[in-house]
């Protein structure tokens, strides 16, 4: 059993923490490291974004002893890239783009956000104007040809990656083929369309839904919920793997005890609850808390391939093949540390 393990957790490694490209080590040691950059996906506008993250930022360059310089970028590629080169040093991201940072930009998951209320994750939601003739996924789809549909950042896990397969991959549809228009953008944007019924419909989630009727409760009015996902689990934030091991540990010490340890323990709660749609005192965590997205992540790749007719069967067999063996590996690991 214990063979077993290190060579699926082995396996695993390989599959999470690969680098597609070359990435040249950072050699720096704590000492020449005087400030570090905090990326910052970007699920709202930056006015709303900045509101939430400064007072937060501002308190963790005081506790951490060095400054800590945010970074916004108007897509989830942004931080991604910007980790991939050294230019961010620690993010947040949804799962989705953490896989995509683990894969691509050497990173690694070492803590996971929560709500204020406690909440194991959030959920992703369609949403319509509230005059909205459309009450459910089917009669959208039904009406696909007339429609204009607001769809998350690909990037996105509530916004594109859990939609695309519960709802469009398991019915075989491309939604830039079924839809009259389908046009990409963050949460806040997509709630605005819906609200200004400048699109149909659109992607969102439940802790952008809370967000936006504190900012905009006049416009969070004209939204109806007609979909939602089963549940997500909350985001997780990265740091790059060759951080020197003492910042990692200083870092890692101060998110966890953040908002639960010490005299600034209320006051640090209080800042979190500003922050995004909400957050509360953070969870430890590691790449493992990814494993059901990127399961996910593959069924969908899978289901396209099989809906695709443009491809050779022998092609098709064999991408089937190589998907089968991912998601054998990741069942297999998953089963195995939840064991020990």
């Amino acid at each position: 059993m214990k063979n077993n393990l290190k060579i699926l957790c082995g396996m695993v490694l390989m599959f999470f923490l690969c680098v597609t490209v070359s990435i040249a080590e950072d050699t720096r040691t704590a000492e020449d490291y005087k400030e570090l950059v905090f990326g910052i996906i970007p699920t709202d506008s930056l006015d709303t974004l900045k509101k939430g993250f400064e007072p937060f930022i501002d308190d963790l360059s005081k506790k951490m002893g060095m400054k800590i310089v945010p970074r916004y970028a108007t897509d989830y590629a942004g931080i991604i890239e910007g980790m991939r080169f050294q230019k961010v040093d620690f993010a947040w991201f949804g799962n989705k783009s953490a896989i995509e940072a683990t894969e691509r930009a050497n990173a690694e998951v070492f803590a996971q956000t929560t709500d204020i209320v406690g909440s194991p994750g959030y959920w992703s939601l369609i949403i319509v104007h509230k005059d909205s003739p459309y009450n459910s996924i089917e009669e959208i789809i039904e009406h696909g040809s007339e429609l204009r549909f607001g769809n998350g950042d690909p990037n996105s896990t509530s916004g594109f990656l859990v939609p695309t397969y519960y709802i469009w991959a398991k019915r075989g549809i491309d939604p830039n083929k079924h839809f009259k228009i389908v046009r990409n953008a963050n949460h806040e944007a997509n709630n605005m369309a819906v609200a200004q019924k400048q699109v149909d419909f659109a992607t969102n989630n439940t802790e952008s839904q809370t967000q936006f009727q504190k900012n905009h409760p006049q416009l969070a009015q004209n939204i109806k919920v007609v979909w939602q996902s089963p549940l997500i689990p909350k985001d997780p934030l990265c740091w790059r793997k060759d951080l020197p091991d003492e910042i990692k540990t200083r870092l890692k010490a101060l998110f966890l005890a953040y908002g639960r340890l010490g005299p600034d323990a209320e006051n640090e709660r209080k800042i979190l609850s500003r922050v995004s749609s909400g957050w509360g005192p953070f969870k430890n965590s590691d790449n493992r808390q990814l494993i059901p997205i990127r399961q996910i992540d593959l069924v969908k790749d899978k289901m396209k391939i099989e809906n695709n007719k443009d491809i050779s069967l022998a092609d098709k067999q064999e991408r089937l093949q190589k998907i089968n063996t991912q998601l054998e590996e990741l069942n297999n690991y998953y089963v195995l540390v939840q064991k020990f």
